[in-house]
């Protein structure tokens, strides 16, 4: 998406062909990225959609599957897991059920809701019906069964944290099974986007996830721009990678000091959060948002951001920085409580999904600004660091690695940033659409955008880095400890919004 966008391909495929045309991906380069749902004709007839991505430096694939009414649709799940959530995500608001799915039991309808039609169905919009019921789990069996304790922890925690369930089955300190219930406050993003014009749906998309603004801004102007062939012009590409080089960096900061709140590294935890919010102090100089928003727009920026005297905030922040990044790599009871905690194998950070600074501190190399350059990423050097040791420890290598690529680049932009106008004319043809994505702080970010015969938005997917990421962390959980839980979860940044959407 530097300059002229990266050509997708769309291919028809008939549902008999799924499972075949699923088993010849090649693991090691393919992966599929999301699959969601849609009722393009505004009745029952309804289209599946997977986004698969081939490798480096290509357009994505995307398969589209049109289901006969009654026509049953096999799971991809067993084949390929991180499937199961986007499955069940469907079957509950679009009402296609898939066969041989090895989770059957709803995901983002809590259990006792019932649904007269599906919440995304085109027809008349029902409200629901809600009965509460015990959340499923499932059967803790063997010789340790009497002694296994339960413990629902939520969804209402404290102070501002986002309501969300854990239930534990455990013995003593040691976790035999973990289940997070998310989606208590679902606010169905998704749905907020049908029938409003382009221009306002970079309004939503920056509300998607606060912390996320400028990475969802981009993925949907990104989408709506192929959509209509736009080709954004130079400087307003520069400058979109700086903002999103400056929410990448206070995100991480928050992250570092959060994560030394858990390891009960208090100066340290105080000082992230104040290096966080200089970061935020930049940004308002700079754009008049502490969280960026309200500059990018289909077709480039709104206005120019004051990029005067940036580069020696940077460079003040940057003298700050350093010294505190030593710090938490030299501090050994912090490094004693991340080393060895939460390991994620590189194999079920694959199968599961996993993305971002998860992925890449479990050894997969993958980053959407190098392997599927947008913006002016193609034209900057960009290193992406990885790890393999897959634990709390490595996932704090990778953001402070990230923090100082961040700083550089951002320095190295305001040296090459071109001169030129900001803005073109972003219309996208009724009936098009477009495919656009970010490599947000917390991993890659995808919009699928319909426009309708009217010209207004018909349907918007949005595939969020924490909705793959919650789906991979309880797979760090089973069979560890309590008192590792709060520096596990912290280690992997989650947001509930980004997921709840």
């Amino acid at each position: 998406m530097s300059g002229a966008p990266i050509k997708n391909v769309i291919r028809e495929v008939a549902v008999d062909d799924l499972l075949a045309r699923c088993r010849s991906l090649d693991g090691s380069d393919s992966r599929m990225q999301l699959a969601y749902a849609w009722f393009p004709h505004g009745d029952d007839r309804i289209e599946l959609r997977y986004i698969v991505n081939l490798g480096r430096d290509t357009g994505f694939d995307i398969w589209c599957v049109r289901p006969q009414p009654g026509q049953a649709v096999p799971s991809l799940a067993p084949l390929i897991p991180l499937l199961s959530w986007y499955e069940r995500e469907i079957t509950d608001l679009c009402g296609l059920p898939f066969s041989d799915q090895p989770q059957p039991q709803p995901l983002v309808l809590l259990a006792g809701a019932q649904a007269p039609r599906p919440p995304l169905h085109p027809g008349v919009k029902e409200p629901l019906r809600y009965t509460p019921q015990p959340t499923w789990m499932p059967e803790i069996a063997g010789r340790n069964g009497d002694n296994v304790q339960r413990l629902p922890f939520g969804p209402i925690r404290a102070g501002v944290v986002e309501s969300v369930q854990f239930i534990y089955y455990y013995i003593g300190e040691g976790i035999l099974h973990y289940y997070p219930q998310l989606f208590f406050k679902h606010r169905g993003m998704e749905q907020r986007f049908e029938n409003v014009t382009p221009e306002l749906g970079t309004v939503l998309a920056e509300r998607v996830s606060g912390v996320g603004s400028v990475a969802h801004a981009l993925a949907y102007c990104q989408a709506l721009e192929a959509a209509a062939s736009c080709t954004v012009p130079e400087r307003a590409r520069w400058l979109r990678t700086l903002l999103a080089e400056l929410e990448r960096l206070y995100n991480h900061l928050h992250y570092l000091g959060h994560l030394a709140d858990t390891t009960s590294l208090k100066v340290a935890a105080a000082e992230g959060a104040l290096l966080s919010e200089l970061a935020k102090q930049i940004n308002a100089r700079t754009t008049g948002s502490r969280f960026l928003r309200s500059l990018i727009c289909p077709g480039g920026l709104r206005r120019e951001p004051d990029v005067g005297g940036l580069s020696d905030r940077i460079e003040q922040l940057r003298i700050q920085i350093a010294p505190y990044t030593r710090m938490l790599e030299a501090s050994t009871s912090h490094l004693d409580r991340l080393i060895t905690t939460g390991p994620l194998d590189r194999q079920t950070a694959f199968d599961q999904g996993a993305t971002g600074p998860i992925e890449r501190a479990s050894g997969l190399d993958r980053d959407l600004r190098r392997d599927h350059p947008y913006a002016a990423y193609a034209e900057l050097p960009l290193e992406v660091p990885a790890r393999d040791a897959g634990d709390g420890n490595a996932r704090q290598q990778i953001r402070i690695a990230e923090i100082h690529n961040s700083l550089r680049m951002l320095q190295r932009i305001l040296l090459m940033l071109p001169e030129g106008p900001i803005r073109t004319e972003c219309k996208p043809t009724p009936s098009s659409e477009g495919l656009g994505w970010s490599e947000s702080p917390r991993g890659s970010l995808f919009y699928a955008v319909h426009v309708g015969a009217d010209g207004h938005l018909a349907r918007v997917k949005i595939k969020s880095p924490s909705f793959s990421n919650w789906c991979v962390f309880p797979f760090t959980v089973h069979d560890s400890n309590m008192m590792d839980y709060a520096i596990n979860e912290a280690s992997f940044g989650l947001t509930v919004a980004g997921c709840d959407r």
